[in-house]
């Protein structure tokens, strides 16, 4: 069967000429006569594999010194935990905005561990850094740059002044160029733009890795991973494996230059197709549209059904909206080409005109 265009929030697709190559490495990786998914962690095949990821993704991202990297496991879900765990320190509140489902889940969690002061609020949009209610003695500001549930996007970084500044990037990183050292620490899943899920990257300022709470679980201490180089217990080494290969198709595809070009492409293409209709809606104001998941409705949600199907027929997978909102939902990560775009808004232009 021919490969379709998948339209997955998460596990999302990967580059094809980075499976190619994961396929022709899988039983022997560079004469080493075995799988990476065999080696170990600590060998010097293994630890030039890790070396060269982390050295691709400072390239990429332009992570300035004074920061550490750290491929950890447990998902993003986990630094909902792991930040206060380790940032609180003898503080006593954080700042937190609210956006949407993923900022509302970070926000439950801090409060496990602290006071919560929710800086800003909104829905389908977000608040402007004049409205934010920002707490000058706050451990820290999170915020989450990109809802993949509703489709809302920041379209600015917020200004923590001195607090340091963390950001939930899973769904955004990698997709365009990024002033890191606006950011304390940036954590992100892999399985969107980065490779398959398993891995969870944070990037952290190095000031910042101090005595977590005490009753930290080791596992849970951004000290004991960045003393250990992310190895203080097995990582998930083929999904490192297969970020590093990731990085690498970046670099050798223009870098976050060139990705944010074809990104904004990709979004402005598609939100263009459901403007110019009455037939498809997408709720979130203008300017804070993600250029990552895109939602759309349909006029008659009883058509839904029907617009599920026949798009599938055609190759185009997995466009269900998330199931808290309903509707459509094209997620348009790096790896998806500008082609499965295209062909998603012939489709829509065709469904229109056969049910509109």
């Amino acid at each position: 069967m021919p490969r379709v265009y998948n339209f997955s929030a998460g596990p999302a697709m990967l580059p094809e000429e980075v499976l190619q190559q994961a396929r022709e490495e899988l039983l022997d990786w560079r004469g080493t006569g075995m799988s990476v998914m065999e080696m170990s962690h600590r060998g010097k095949e293994f630890m030039s594999i890790a070396a060269q990821a982390e050295a691709d993704l400072r390239s990429i991202m332009a992570i300035p010194e004074g920061y550490k990297v750290l491929f950890l496991q447990g998902g993003a879900s986990s630094q909902f935990a792991m930040v206060p765990l380790n940032l609180l320190g003898s503080k006593k509140s954080a700042d937190y905005i609210n956006t949407g489902s993923w900022s509302k889940k970070a926000i439950a969690e801090g409060k496990r561990y602290c006071e919560v002061n929710i800086a800003g609020s909104a829905e389908y949009s977000v608040p402007s850094q004049a409205d934010l209610r920002l707490n000058p003695d706050a451990a820290w500001l999170h915020y989450t740059p990109n809802e993949t549930i509703a489709g809302v996007e920041f379209p600015y970084i917020p200004d923590a002044g001195e607090v340091p500044l963390v950001a939930d990037m899973s769904s955004t990183i990698l997709s365009r160029p990024l002033d890191v050292s606006r950011f304390g620490l940036i954590y992100a899943g892999a399985q969107k733009n980065i490779g398959p899920a398993g891995l969870t990257v944070v990037v952290i300022r190095e000031d910042l890795i101090g005595d977590p709470l005490p009753t930290t679980p080791s596992m849970f201490s951004y000290r004991i991973h960045a003393d250990s180089g992310s190895m203080y217990n097995t990582p998930p080494t083929y999904s490192w494996y297969l970020a590093g290969l990731v990085f690498d198709w970046v670099k050798r595809n223009g870098g976050l230059e060139a990705m944010a070009r074809i990104n904004q492409r990709k979004a402005q293409k598609l939100y263009a197709a459901i403007d110019a209709s009455d037939f498809y809606s997408n709720p979130v104001e203008p300017a804070c549209r993600s250029w990552m998941n895109v939602p759309f409705t349909l006029a008659d949600a009883a058509l839904d059904t029907t617009f599920l199907a026949e798009a599938g027929e055609q190759g185009l997978v997995t466009l269900k909206g998330h199931r808290s909102v309903g509707g459509m939902r094209a997620s348009i990560y790096n790896a998806m080409p500008e082609e499965g775009v295209d062909a998603l808004v012939a489709f829509m232009a065709d469904f229109e005109r056969r049910y509109g």
